[in-house]
């Protein structure tokens, strides 16, 4: 079995109710359909009622629970709890009630706020931004959270490294330039992800252009004490660093680079030192190695909600699905 094909296991015996919110696009329908003929979640639809029942002509639908805001029996509370959550920032009901009406995702959010929904997955035609704000807004961090942050679960195929071919990679999708601090926290919030969603002990790796000391510069420094945050608050936790990609990975390189590390040639966690080398590891992980990237997930949400490519396709709308179902059973 591979390993989504695990999760839409674990999704099937959860039976979570997911928003997707951008009825705009034949994807989210084609996604819903096989969403609902698989079993793995149940689905609400937002939108007009007249035009999604329209596509229920070319699209199995039947099941799928819709969600027009302008007749919807809950719209009137949701707008009124927004108002609330919102007040400190000069939300009135007028603003309240145009935001929800026009702007799917931020009624998506509500649904989840309200208990209504388990989780919410959008980003098809959203940017990554227009896709958080709601949340951050909305649903706030996770108690204990001190960040929130983005990952990818990735699935290297034919692969012996990492946990059978599959990793998280994380930050790779929102905090640009994390401090110290936050890598840390990120480093504890993507193990937990991992052992989650995998169901296996996270390995993390603190990665550097250096590997203990091999080179000097305040990049490098960042990862070291960011390394020694987590250790000094997760005890439990596998993690090392600062260490080289090769070395995280390798074997044979982690016994010259870094012997005695209980982390080096057999890490699973891999935490890039800012976004721009996340978003480039994960997307030469994605082309070169053929491997399923599965994200931006979002952890430290206080529910799951959590974002698409605007090139992802079907499958990758399941996927998403089926591990947002996943994070709701918290």
């Amino acid at each position: 079995m591979g390993f989504i094909d695990g999760i839409k296991e674990k999704a099937r015996a959860l039976q979570k109710t997911i928003v997707l919110p951008e009825t705009e696009d034949d994807r989210i329908f084609r996604a819903a359909e096989i969403i609902l003929k698989e079993q793995i979640a149940k689905v609400v639809l937002i939108g007009d009622t007249d035009a999604i029942q329209a596509k229920k002509a070319e699209f199995a639908i039947e099941d799928a629970i819709i969600v027009d805001p302008k007749t919807y029996s809950k719209t009137e509370e949701y707008i009124e709890k927004l108002v609330e959550l919102r007040k400190n920032k000069g939300m009135t009901e007028e603003q309240a009630r145009e935001l929800l009406l026009t702007n799917y995702p931020y009624y998506g959010v509500m649904m989840v706020k309200m208990g209504d929904a388990d989780g919410m997955v959008s980003g098809a035609c959203h940017s990554t931004a227009d896709t958080l704000r709601p949340c951050l807004q909305i649903l706030k961090t996770k108690p204990g959270t001190k960040i929130v942050s983005a990952f990818f679960l990735m699935v290297v195929p034919n692969c012996d490294m990492g946990e059978n071919g599959t990793f998280v990679y994380g930050d790779c999708g929102l905090n640009q330039n994390p401090t110290a601090e936050e890598l840390a926290a990120i480093a504890d919030s993507s193990a937990e992800s991992f052992r989650q969603l995998v169901g296996a002990e996270p390995r993390v790796a603190m990665l550097s252009h250096s590997t203990k000391g091999s080179a000097k510069h305040a990049d490098v420094t960042k990862v070291v004490e960011a390394t020694e945050i987590v250790k000094a608050a997760r005890p439990d936790l596998l993690v090392d660093g600062e260490l080289q990609l090769d070395a995280a990975l390798v074997p044979e390189v982690a016994e010259s680079k870094a012997p005695g590390s209980p982390v080096a040639g057999k890490a699973n966690v891999l935490i890039f030192p800012d976004l721009d080398a996340g978003n480039i590891g994960y997307k030469l992980t994605q082309r070169l190695a053929k491997g399923e990237a599965y994200g931006p997930l979002t952890q430290g949400i206080a529910k799951p909600v959590n974002d698409l490519s605007r090139g992802c396709s079907v499958e990758d709308i399941v996927g998403v699905a089926a591990i947002t179902a996943v994070q709701a059973q918290e």
